[in-house]
């Protein structure tokens, strides 16, 4: 797949199949988007291009706002990679951008930069300013400009029961199972490892500090997960607690994770994250050998689960 960091980036492309969105979580319904683009090019003998944007337009849009992803950057590149999209144009999304408005995008960018023969889009999509241009304006323009559209129709994205939204909202909760099963893979978190307290060595357990460099990245709700853990390409079983550590009185939110029959130095190691399931809420013990003792029952059903989850290729 080859990546463009501004639409002036890419070059002439044979019989261009175009589709453009956020594409945020690069979910089921965006796979359905997807399989068509990939179809349409197939028969026609074209090339695929999605456009994104970066930042999200919400970001640029409503700044006042805390603004949370599925996916990081690098996340939804490798994501769009292996659905098999030929040319990811990643564009700078700015409020003069924002400004164009839904004849000025056909114009010059879906015209001009891409040359589009085809455009492939969700039932649902708008775009251009103040998100003016509808399915309908494409159908308009089309023939106008010389290519042809297709739209989704509902019943074939809105089968999957599956939006942004409602898995940001499951992975607001806590409830990464059921993100996972929208999403059709588990979802990831990554960071580098951070030196901490070094409380939990002292216990039996000693722990990763994960820092996160994406501030908007959504993290799950607090509480105690059993998670995937790459370390140098190589997957181990883990758990691991997100939250205040209420029982050793913490004052900061941290995220550690806890890497089963794992034995070396992580600080400053670059490690990625799968959420499996949710374990339990974060909780205050007595003292920190009834904490001592939940961790081991924490642990035992990590390995019963992770024993029995096919471990994630992606």
């Amino acid at each position: 797949m080859n990546v463009y960091y501004h639409i002036d980036e890419i070059g002439a492309v044979a019989h261009p199949v175009v589709t453009t969105g956020t594409f945020d979580g690069v979910h089921a319904g965006h796979r359905q988007i997807i399989a068509r683009l990939r179809e349409t090019a197939v028969r026609v003998g074209g090339e695929t291009i999605l456009l994104t944007f970066f930042p999200h337009p919400r970001m640029v849009l409503f700044p006042d706002r805390k603004q949370v992803l599925l996916n990081t950057q690098a996340e939804k590149i490798a994501l769009l990679e292996q659905a098999g999209i030929d040319h990811l144009v990643i564009h700078p999304f700015t409020r003069e951008f924002s400004m164009l408005d839904s004849r000025a995008f056909v114009e010059d960018v879906l015209v001009k930069k891409f040359r589009t023969e085809r455009l492939v889009i969700g039932y649902d999509h708008h775009f251009g300013r103040d998100r003016e241009g509808s399915f309908e304006h494409l159908r308009q323009f089309g023939p106008v400009y010389g290519f042809e559209v297709e739209e989704i129709p509902a019943h074939e994205v809105d089968h999957v029961e599956v939006s942004s939204t409602k898995i940001r909202n499951a992975i607001h909760t806590g409830d990464v199972s059921t993100a996972n099963h929208l999403l059709g893979y588990a979802y990831p978190l990554s960071g580098t490892v951070v030196k901490g307290r070094q409380l939990g060595r002292t216990i039996g357990f000693p722990t990763a500090n994960l820092q996160v460099l994406d501030a908007y990245k959504l993290i799950p709700a607090d509480g105690v997960y059993a998670v995937w853990v790459s370390i140098k390409n190589t997957l181990w079983p883990a758990m691991m607690n997100i939250g205040m550590r209420p029982t050793v009185d913490g004052v900061h939110r941290t995220l550690e994770v806890h890497v089963l029959n794992f034995e070396g130095d992580l600080y400053g190691e670059q490690i990625g994250l799968r959420f499996a399931t949710r374990l339990r809420d974060e909780k205050k013990f007595e003292n920190l050998d009834a904490l001592k003792a939940q961790l081991h029952t924490d642990r035992e059903q990590t390995l019963n689960i992770l024993t029995n989850e096919t471990i994630p290729k992606n």
